[in-house]
């Protein structure tokens, strides 16, 4: 079985640009005349809390967010080369990034998806994201789907 490790980076790294040159594309021919909206809240400057996925070495996915309130963190750039797709490596950064947000004393995560990517709604569906009230500037926009998710623990009752 190949190695899966994740690592914890910014916006700088190199192997994440590369991901995310990846993901544009395929946003690109997913998104078709609309992403050009969509791309102007993709921005990767300032982007201090990145995970980058790798398989034996080779980066094959990446994750980040950025804060977006006092109390919430918004999940950005959620890629797995198609290759790699399928084996739980989605799940694997996503599940990370909610600790490390947890651990920086967030309490609740959102994002932005869209009706495009029903792979990546049906991930968020499974890892607990409800649909919110489109949020920001995606607030009028027919296709976007947003959601949240807390990212506190349940209490075990000894708390």
């Amino acid at each position: 079985r190949a190695l899966i490790t994740l690592q914890k980076t910014d916006s700088s790294n190199p192997d994440f640009l590369m991901l995310v040159n990846m993901l544009d594309h395929e946003l690109q021919i997913r998104d078709g005349e609309d992403h050009p909206f969509y791309a102007q809240f993709n921005t990767l400057s300032n982007i201090n809390h990145v995970i980058v996925a790798y398989v034996d070495d080779h980066a094959v996915g990446c994750g980040a967010f950025r804060r977006y309130d006092a109390q919430s963190v918004e999940i950005k750039r959620m890629f797995v080369h198609h290759d790699h797709r399928g084996r739980g490596i989605a799940t694997m950064i996503l599940d990370t990034l909610e600790g490390w947000a947890r651990e920086a004393g967030f309490h609740a995560s959102i994002l932005e998806t869209g009706f495009n990517q029903p792979e990546a709604i049906a991930l968020y569906t499974k890892a607990g994201y409800g649909v919110i009230p489109n949020y920001g500037p995606y607030e009028n926009v027919a296709t976007s789907v947003c959601m949240r998710k807390s990212v506190i623990p349940k209490s075990d009752g000894n708390t």
